[in-house]
């Protein structure tokens, strides 16, 4: 049975048998929060689902978001449920969660996991891939089962639908959902590396964070949104005007400040690609306990174009105003005092230097 879940509204199966929530939840997603609000007691995804059955049934909780990628993720996924019900039906409770907005898919995965769900599987691109993956912590720490005697914990999962699937690459996968839906199926678990970025609250990436001109391409690319991935290059073009290469500081593994001269961006990496199949961080592995850091410097508007191809095939790694490291902290901070150095995780704008960006090894387990 496939559970539709729309908060505040009648819960419709698939199979068009209708039925409400006790209590209806209230769920608003805060625009200017990342972190969203926290979910009270009463609310639950798999209220009218039965568990009477003597074998467990995994419940699993897909987060949705039908705006995504101009509204074919919610066409696409459509086009999914028979599948889905087909392949995953007669071993799991299914539950689809609508997103309505920003933050929602935050919401929805901290209650999915406080009520012992199996799974909670992103729906989309890389942003709803990064909500969901926030709404596996909450001030700072792990979201938790209410059953303190659960014996299994919460797995993350991915159908990559949406305007970019850069995690996706890292791990190999092909940009075919039924191959996903597999996976789920099989259910072989993996754990794998999260970062956090502290400054006055915590914020989780699973991707890449960039700072500086990336970034701020970045901020300006999620406007095209509706252009599919030329969205990044127009993003990048509009980047490029009034950019200034600027001198940083940072400390690496709480070791001492550093001063870094004429940065033009510098990414940190969980997984490899970003920006629509850029590998900036080629050699970044989210299993390996550890950040690769790539910093560029000294780029001139034509050395992108000169230069795109390494950028893309992860061989700038060979320039002379390129390097790289491997990380467990690292601190960022402008010298400068302009307040207007951009940052972002997963394609996702978070403000301004200065930050301060850690690896969680083995955080979550992925159904991989």
């Amino acid at each position: 049975m496939v559970m539709v879940c729309y908060y505040n509204h009648l819960l419709t199966p698939v199979g068009g048998v209708r039925f409400s929530i006790t209590k209806p939840s209230v769920l608003r997603a805060e625009t200017n929060n990342p972190m969203a609000s926290d979910l009270s007691s009463d609310r639950s995804v798999f209220r009218g689902v039965s568990s009477s059955s003597p074998i467990r049934r995994r419940d699993l909780v897909f987060v949705v978001n039908p705006r995504g990628a101009n509204g074919r993720t919610g066409k696409e996924w459509k086009k999914l449920l028979p599948y889905l019900q087909s392949r995953l039906g007669s071993d799991c409770n299914i539950c689809e969660s609508l997103t309505s907005g920003p933050s929602h898919a935050i919401d929805i995965t901290r209650e999915a996991i406080r009520e012992g769900a199996d799974a909670v599987i992103a729906v989309g691109g890389d942003g709803t891939l990064h909500e969901v993956v926030n709404g596996f912590f909450w001030d700072g720490k792990p979201v938790a089962n209410w059953n303190t005697e659960a014996v299994h914990s919460t797995a993350l999962g991915l159908i990559p639908l949406g305007t970019g699937s850069d995690f996706a690459r890292t791990l190999g996968w092909k940009n075919d959902p039924r191959e996903a839906i597999d996976r789920i199926a099989r259910g072989v678990r993996s754990r794998i590396d999260v970062g956090v970025i502290s400054r006055e609250g915590s914020h989780y990436f699973i991707n890449v964070a960039d700072i500086h001109l990336s970034a701020k391409a970045g901020f300006y690319a999620s406007r095209y949104k509706k252009f599919g991935n030329l969205c990044y290059v127009i993003g990048a073009l509009q980047a490029f005007i009034g950019h200034h290469n600027q001198d940083l500081r940072i400390k690496v593994n709480e070791g001492e400040w550093q001063t870094l001269s004429q940065v033009t961006a510098l990414c940190v990496g969980n997984a490899k690609y970003f920006g629509g199949g850029m590998k900036i961080t080629p050699n970044a592995d989210p299993q390996s306990g550890s950040f690769e850091v790539v910093i560029l410097q000294d780029f001139k508007w034509y050395d992108f174009i000169l230069k795109l191809h390494k950028l893309y095939n992860g061989t700038h790694l060979s320039l002379n105003n390129v390097t790289s490291r491997n990380v467990y902290t690292i601190e960022v901070d402008e010298i400068s005092g302009s307040g207007n150095i951009f940052i972002q995780s997963d394609g996702e704008h978070l403000g301004f230097l200065p930050r301060k960006l850690s690896i969680l090894p083995g955080a979550i387990e992925m159904i991989c």
